[in-house]
């Protein structure tokens, strides 16, 4: 069974090659490294260092490996940058999609697990959020990885492709070894920021806007931890090889914890004060965040055992001080 796994030098797909050798897979990494790092690429895993959008890479790359099935993570993933950039992101996310699926299609390959992201949903004004709610990306990022999902939802049924895009929401920890874990160059996610905080490396953790209808009126979010994400993908990819019918599932905690509620569970993980400063609210910030994931755990027998944000804490907080400069540190 050769599975490849396209962005699998970055943080979420570093963790699915990890565990995909842990269970005895064949894997194949395809990476640019424009956001990932080769050195948490598992020795293992045989690499190839290419862009998806080149057609020629990605054919040779099929002709020499015989692949069985994909999980596709390669995407530009900042919400900010892809207002800035809309043509990069649609080029970069779109694009390389369109191509990875003509190879595909060409070698026969049906079946393919999708990382897509809550982003789909824009603004939700129903909690928890399930998976029949209507699609309204509020911003590129979003809107890219929607038209993704509909490219491969449109190919499979010509081609007779089986699918499952999963939508997540707040993705956090590291495996529990330390081996790897979250290094993004700028970070923007909230916890390895609060961690950054507590190593001394910011000064301060900004919460932008403490006036939402909230109980401590800050924003609430729904964490899942990295590695019962993954847990998830290859569940889904077992799901598709066995024939499960093409499909759609939110990833999450259904458990929203506000910012303050991190910062605090971040001081007693870490003995650290974690000093904070107030900021404005930032455009298209909802109040509240939270996913449904009873479809997953009942279609696809998911059974996150890592929710707890203690443990999700914990597990991030290990790796922040065993590599505090990411990857270039060791």
């Amino acid at each position: 069974m050769r599975i490849l796994v396209l962005g699998g030098a970055g943080y979420i797909g570093s963790h699915a090659v990890y565990q995909l050798i842990d269970q005895g897979k064949d894997v194949v990494v395809i990476d640019n490294l424009q956001t990932g790092h080769s050195k948490a690429i598992h020795p293992m895993a045989t690499f190839y260092k290419g862009d998806i959008r080149d057609i020629n890479f990605l054919i040779d790359v099929f002709k020499k490996e015989s692949v069985d099935a994909v999980i596709h993570f390669a995407a530009n993933s900042l919400v900010g940058e892809s207002m800035e950039k809309p043509l990069l992101y649609f080029d970069n996310n779109v694009y390389g999609t369109q191509v990875l699926l003509q190879v595909m299609v060409e070698y026969g390959v049906k079946h393919i697990v999708f990382s897509s992201t809550a982003a789909t949903y824009g603004e939700a004004t129903i909690n928890p959020i399930q998976e029949t709610m209507p699609t309204n990306p509020t911003n590129v990022y979003g809107e890219t990885k929607r038209t993704m999902e509909r490219l491969i939802e449109w190919t499979a049924k010509a081609h007779g492709i089986n699918f499952v895009s999963l939508r997540y929401f707040n993705v956090a920890g590291a495996r529990e070894t330390a081996e790897i874990g979250e290094d993004h160059r700028p970070e923007t996610h909230l916890v390895p920021i609060i961690l950054q905080v507590a190593l001394g490396q910011r000064d301060a953790i900004t919460i932008f806007g403490e006036d939402y209808d909230t109980d401590d009126g800050t924003c609430i979010r729904d964490y899942v931890h990295v590695e019962d994400l993954i847990q998830a993908h290859i569940l889904a990819l077992d799901y598709v090889q066995n024939g499960g019918k093409s499909d759609v599932f939110n990833l999450g905690s259904n458990t929203g914890f506000s910012v303050k509620q991190m910062i605090d569970s971040a001081r007693r993980i870490t003995g650290k004060s974690i000093p904070v400063k107030t900021g404005e609210r930032r455009a298209g910030d909802p109040a509240v965040l939270i996913a449904s994931s009873k479809k997953a755990k009942e279609v696809l027998g998911w059974k996150p055992m890592r929710t707890s944000i203690e443990t999700i804490l914990s597990d991030a907080w290990k790796w922040h001080t065993t590599h505090p400069n990411g990857y270039e540190g060791g």
